[in-house]
């Protein structure tokens, strides 16, 4: 973990397990990085935390007098280390154990007997969103004090931070790199064609750009499971809509720019997500951000299949029309589909 990230400190981690061998490997596997407290139990676990802080925690989740989730429920409910994030640590995961383990507050789970180079790459993982997620009003702030002072570098600055915060939340996700900005191209070039100005334009177009912003709150393990959701972690996918949208509405500047993020998983038909909002009700932008995001996850390849072929996406656009789709921004996308006779319009990652 680089040390810029912890603003020039190294990050404190707590280890907990009753095996002193699991004890040292952790300790050793971050030495270089990290300091690293540990703990035998649950109760000296807690002791530890009463007078001193913690950026992470390592949490086994079978040990004797207080197992993990006992230890986890002591965490939450004290407002001094409700917030940390907790990585559990088991060697019997399964989704039942996962789907409690996010409900109760953990953040992702490592199975034992663990690779350090693994475990590694999920803390580093965890701390960035943390520190992200922690600091991301703030930085949006600052940044907007600077526009005040200079527009025309600020516009720049702007541009910049957006789009390194859309590949940050892009990168949560093993496959949807670059989604943000072609949507945000898509939803721009559907507003061109709309008859928008250049500003409405490059407005919808950070829009789409911080769409999916809401995705930092959500665990990497919901976002990347291959298998079917169960309705806790459908809930959690959901609740991106409204987390990014508290996120954006922070940014007094641009008022707007939650609309994207809020309701671009509203229908056209009212059967949407999170408010039901059904056809002119939904905010113009959403619609438009809702056809160019459906036409990317379409020809995006997933964990379960390769992208769509053009033709089949065009095809379920026209199907979703005055359903899923208002019609008019359905139609525009299919014109922007027939005149792409070279297929550039998708993702070259494979």
């Amino acid at each position: 973990m680089p040390d810029s990230l912890y603003g020039g400190r190294r990050p404190q981690l707590l280890a907990v397990d009753d095996d002193n061998m699991n004890l040292m490997m952790i300790s050793r596997a971050f030495k270089d990085e990290a300091d690293v407290a540990t703990a035998p139990s649950g109760p000296e676990a807690i002791s530890w935390l009463a007078s001193n802080e913690a950026d992470l925690i390592m949490l086994d989740f079978r040990m004797p007098v207080m197992d993990g989730f006992d230890v986890l429920r002591v965490l939450k409910n004290n407002p001094k280390t409700a917030d940390i994030p907790v990585i559990m640590l088991t060697g019997d995961i399964s989704v039942e154990l996962e789907a409690k383990g996010f409900i109760a507050g953990a953040t992702d789970f490592v199975r034992k007997p663990f690779i350090p180079d693994v475990m590694r790459q999920r803390v580093r993982r965890v701390l960035r969103y943390e520190y992200l997620q922690d600091h991301l009003e703030h930085e949006v702030q600052r940044q907007t004090a600077l526009a005040e002072k200079r527009l025309e570098d600020s516009q720049e600055l702007f541009r910049e931070m957006a789009v390194a915060l859309a590949k940050t939340i892009d990168a949560k996700d093993a496959y949807t790199h670059g989604h943000s900005e072609r949507v945000a191209t898509y939803a721009r070039m559907l507003a061109k064609q709309a008859g928008d100005d250049e500003e409405a334009q490059e407005r919808i177009y950070y829009m789409g750009l911080l769409h999916d912003i809401g995705k930092i709150g959500v665990a990497g393990t919901i976002i990347n499971k291959t298998s079917r959701l169960d309705d806790d972690e459908f809930h959690s996918i959901q609740s991106h809509t409204i987390i990014g949208s508290e996120i954006l509405s922070t940014i007094s500047q641009f008022p707007d720019l939650s609309i994207g993020a809020r309701s671009h998983h509203e229908r056209y038909d009212g059967k949407g997500y999170p408010d039901k909002l059904a056809g002119e009700a939904i905010p113009r932008p959403a619609r438009i951000i809702a056809v160019a995001d459906t036409y990317d996850a379409m020809t995006s390849s997933r964990s379960y299949r390769k992208g769509l072929p053009q033709d089949v996406a065009r095809a379920e656009i026209e199907k979703g029309k005055g359903t899923q789709f208002d019609p008019e921004f359905a139609d525009l996308m299919i014109t922007l589909i027939d005149n792409d006779k070279d297929f550039t319009m998708r993702s070259h990652e494979e």
